[in-house]
């Protein structure tokens, strides 16, 4: 039977006295303490504040279209109702959004950080960010990781000047790495940022060490889990992976709509009016536990593993080492330089260096991140017309 836990009452009346008295607890960043790498531009006004800029510029960003035809879990299906990036990055922001409204947050620097998470992802999910990875790696003793390139993506590759607040919450959000309690760590310039970043490309053990500085990532973060807990099992059932009754009833629920609805209800009743953020150990173990089902029964099924494996990991390399070679020659011709490199360049950002005197291995991964899936086929098939390798989508009618 579906469970749909409510606020207690102290707290609901609490909080319904509070708003009518207009003194809801003051939680929220203060957006008078945003910082820039250039604070002279992007002035906040009455119309368009601090984040709303940020917004803006995330929503405006030449890749965000690209999320919705980047893979979340579930690849090589020609089905409209299975999640693509786009649609998990939205319920991401409504999931923040609804507990961060109820805590008195800044609802627009939540925002800003759920739209912005993933713009650095690569195609093919967490498969593609593992592949592109090894190679990185093999070739030059750096790491990738989706939420370091998304930073990447909009304070580099396009230098929107971003706010530190936002790309904080962006590298912070490692949304694989739950905790009982979220506590914000102050980060106040640029330089810590920037030192934090390199230190995981170092090493990719690093990633899992930096913490959201505001209560706004905090929030941010433990929603990501949320948004694809319930959802990654939708997308089971209509991949006739699995059926809903595949997995252990617990405190949490097994629904999709009941892990929202339990998880945002716990963490307000656990959160409000504190410094951080917080579930009670029982809905922490549930989540845990249903996090884990998910690995057991989806992310590590041998069906979806062995078609990633067989097909997009030796696609991928043969891409990478194409493109590198395309680079180190010169070949002006190739869709590393007409595709990739023109097409940041049309941006017309001032740049100390130009993009294209970037490190060869790091355009190449630049590209590549930036693909879609559809693209990275077309543009696989293109490059090598002869190849055996071909990937099969599941139709609608298969």
């Amino acid at each position: 039977m579906l469970n749909y836990e409510k606020l207690s009452e102290p707290l609901a009346a609490t909080m319904k006295k509070n708003i009518e008295n207009g003194s809801l607890p003051k939680m929220a960043f203060d957006e008078g303490k945003v910082l820039r790498r250039d604070n002279e531009k992007d002035r906040a006004n009455l119309i368009r504040t601090a984040f709303i800029r940020d917004i803006d510029k995330i929503i405006h960003c030449p890749y965000y279209n690209r999320y919705a035809d980047k893979t979340q879990v579930f690849s090589f299906y020609k089905n409209d109702d299975i999640t693509r990036r786009g649609l998990h990055v939205q319920l991401v922001s409504r999931i923040a959004r609804t507990i961060g409204k109820a805590l008195g947050l800044n609802l627009d620097l939540i925002e800003a950080i759920a739209l912005g998470h993933d713009i650095g992802h690569t195609p093919f999910g967490h498969a593609g960010e593992t592949y592109l990875d090894e190679l990185l790696y093999e070739h030059t003793g750096r790491h990738f990781s989706h939420n370091i390139h998304s930073v990447r993506v909009l304070d580099r590759i396009f230098p929107y000047n971003i706010s530190l607040q936002t790309l904080n919450g962006i590298a912070a959000h490692d949304g694989e790495m739950e905790l009982l309690e979220y506590h914000p760590q102050p980060l106040d310039s640029f330089e810590e940022l920037d030192r934090q970043i390199e230190a995981c490309y170092v090493d990719k053990k690093n990633v899992r060490k930096l913490v959201p500085a505001t209560l706004e990532g905090c929030v941010m973060r433990i929603s990501d889990i949320i948004a694809y807990l319930g959802k990654d099992r939708q997308d089971a059932e209509k991949a006739e992976l699995l059926k809903t009754d595949a997995y252990e009833e617990c405190a949490i629920g097994t629904y999709n709509a009941e892990i929202i609805n339990n998880l945002i209800v716990n963490i307000i009743e656990n959160s409000y009016g504190k410094p951080y953020i917080k579930m009670d150990a029982v809905h922490f173990d549930a989540l845990k536990k249903a996090k884990a089902d998910n690995y057991d029964l989806i992310y590590k099924n041998d069906k979806v593993k062995a078609e990633l494996e067989q097909t997009v990991r030796p696609m991928m390399r043969e891409l990478y080492e194409k493109l590198l070679d395309d680079l180190v020659n010169e070949n002006k011709t190739s869709p590393v330089f007409t595709h990739h490199i023109a097409y940041v360049n049309k941006a017309h950002y001032k740049r100390t260096t130009p993009y294209e005197q970037t490190e060869p291995n790091q355009l190449v991964v630049d590209y590549i991140a930036s693909m879609t899936d559809d693209y990275f086929i077309d543009l696989y098939a293109h490059l090598f017309p002869e190849s055996s390798l071909k990937i099969c989508y599941k139709g609608y009618f298969d």
